[in-house]
């Protein structure tokens, strides 16, 4: 294993090492020395698409690795991550007796399993393939491991773990730390999805889940037939969803159908909290009747409580295109750093929102905000956990398939109306009038605590014990007027506490008469408040008084 490690440590290398070359100029023109040099986006782009040549080249493992770095935009430029969300998990399968060996190692004589057994795989990906089978009367389908994956992968992981020492010498600190945490997650994640139990768990969760969506069809797993490199399941046909022509000559509403499957992944990551992690037009299909078929669970995730919740806050958040609320809820998700520029990040919100909208920009502010990205968000990057960050790319990837199905497709209308319909929204909506009603409540607690504290800071005033250099003016009067104000504002907290209550509890009658005092009150502190009298000061410290002082 250590030897096969060391050989494809040079294979890797040989293919990575002309482009390390160019980071290093890009940081001394003539590597140990020399000025830093300037890369255009179009460079970057040239250098995605190598890279990600190399990677068809080196194959599986690497495939995956590609894969995964199309979701973490905190790791690459922009650039790369359009390039890496092309990739597909499409690759020539391994000859049939090969695969046979592994099928019968685990299943036994193919014969004696199986009614027939096509030996021609419908499809090939990088860590397995799939055939068509029948057994007992019913098409299945048979996915199973690419013969000698295990050991390749091993190396390759090992030769990952050997590479990441060099490759934190051309990155800042802190994508150096998401380099490791990576690192971390793709060992994880590729060892998960060779596990086909994983998968078949998964599939059978996610299909109970959605079971009652007539809409979804999620098909059912053989456990008999199914091992940790074999996974049976009912074969299920249906029209690639990508395939436009083919769904408008079956009558197919794509528009239904977009929203379809928007609010699945929506049902999925708020609701349930395990969801399809791949939904790659090769991964979904459309039956005559529009139902959407989900294939390939090999790579799912899950989504805990406190994430889901911050969903919901994202979701409702852009539905009111309430941008600060958008960054504090991606602070606290840890997806962005807080000592981010948030007025840059606003701008970006906007951008992003008015897009999603399909709303028209003009072209001066969109050049204007991506001038403000370039100079301020690359120091302040993107920071995805792990959790998030199949999330985000579910996200990203369903919204291009909707939007290929329907151009008009506003994402932002069918997830609000998806929360309001599940009731989120009204939930939100009942929380957040508790919130300002505890906020009446404690202000109602304050107004009758300040008065004694108020009397007591007066008395010691008079004693002397208190030095406060103040000017007042016809004190008697001022304190008359500041008691006012405090009675009024007591009395007004107490009658709107009380208008809820009777709301809540009486009739819509008694409820309306302290609605009107305390529309009287309301109007007689605003008067009180706008009457010119009461405390003056004098500020003893201004930009004038400074600068006069030591020019003095």
């Amino acid at each position: 294993m250590t030897l096969r490690a060391y050989r494809r440590f040079f294979v890797v290398a040989y293919q990575f090492l002309p482009l390390l070359f160019a980071y290093a100029r890009d940081r001394n023109r003539f590597l140990l020395f020399g000025p830093s040099r300037t890369v255009t986006s179009e460079t970057r782009r040239e250098r995605a698409r190598s890279l990600l040549d190399s990677m068809l080249r080196l194959g599986p493992t690497f495939i995956k690795l590609g894969q995964l770095l199309s979701t973490r935009p905190d790791v690459l430029p922009p650039e790369y991550i359009d390039e890496f969300e092309r990739l597909q998990d499409d690759v020539p399968p391994a000859p049939w007796e090969e695969a046979k060996q592994v099928l019968e190692g685990d299943l036994g004589p193919v014969e004696a399993t199986f009614d027939d057994f096509e030996p021609t795989a419908i499809s090939g990906a990088s860590l397995g393939q799939v055939y068509v089978a029948e057994y007992e009367g019913r098409q299945v389908a048979v996915k199973i491991r690419r013969p000698g994956i295990e050991a390749l992968v091993e190396a390759d992981l090992r030769v990952i773990r050997w590479s990441l020492p060099l490759l934190m010498r051309f990155v800042d600190e802190t994508r150096s730390f998401s380099l490791e945490t990576l690192a971390d997650e793709f060992d994880r994640v590729i060892r998960q999805e060779m596990d086909y139990e994983r998968e078949r768990r998964m599939l059978e969760e996610i299909g109970e889940n959605l079971a009652d969506e007539p809409r979804v069809r999620v098909p059912n797993a053989v456990p008999e037939l199914s091992t940790r490199r074999v996974l049976t399941m009912e074969y299920v046909r249906g029209t690639k969803i990508s395939e436009l022509t083919d769904l408008d000559a079956l009558g197919v509403d794509r528009t239904a159908l977009a929203r379809t499957l928007q609010e699945a992944y929506l049902q999925m990551i708020i609701e349930d909290g395990v969801f399809h992690a791949d939904p790659h037009p090769g991964n979904l299909a459309v039956q005559d009747d529009g139902t959407i078929v989900f294939y390939d669970f090999g790579m799912s995730g899950r989504v805990d409580p406190f994430i889901q919740e911050k969903i919901v806050e994202f979701y409702m958040a852009i539905a009111r295109q309430d941008t600060d609320e958008i960054l504090d809820t991606l602070v606290e998700m840890g997806t962005l750093s807080p000592q981010a520029d948030r007025e840059v990040m606003s701008n970006v919100m906007e951008l992003a929102i008015a897009d999603a909208r399909g709303e028209d920009i003009e072209q001066y502010r969109v050049q204007q905000i991506i001038q403000q990205v370039e100079d301020t968000i690359y120091e302040f990057p993107l920071r995805l956990p792990p959790n998030l960050a199949l999330v985000l790319r579910v996200a990203t990837v369903v919204e291009g398939v909707c939007v290929t199905l329907d151009p008009e497709f506003d994402f932002i209308e069918v997830a609000t109306d998806y929360l309001r319909q599940q009731g989120f929204i009204e939930e939100s909506a009942r929380g957040y009038v508790e919130d300002r009603a505890e906020e009446v409540r404690d202000l109602g607690e304050s107004l009758v605590r300040v008065p004694p504290k108020l009397e007591d800071t007066l008395d010691r005033v008079n004693r002397g014990d208190l030095t406060v250099e103040v000017a007042l003016s016809d004190e008697e009067r001022t304190l008359q007027q500041q008691t006012k104000r405090l009675v009024l504002g007591a009395l007004l907290a107490s009658t709107i506490v009380s208008s809820a209550v009777l709301y809540a509890f009486a009739t819509l009658e008694a409820s309306l008469v302290t609605v009107a005092f305390s529309t009287v009150l309301a109007f007689l502190l605003w008067r009180a408040f706008k009457e010119r009298r009461g405390i003056r000061t004098q500020p003893q410290f201004t930009r004038q008084n400074l600068r006069e002082r030591r020019e003095e």
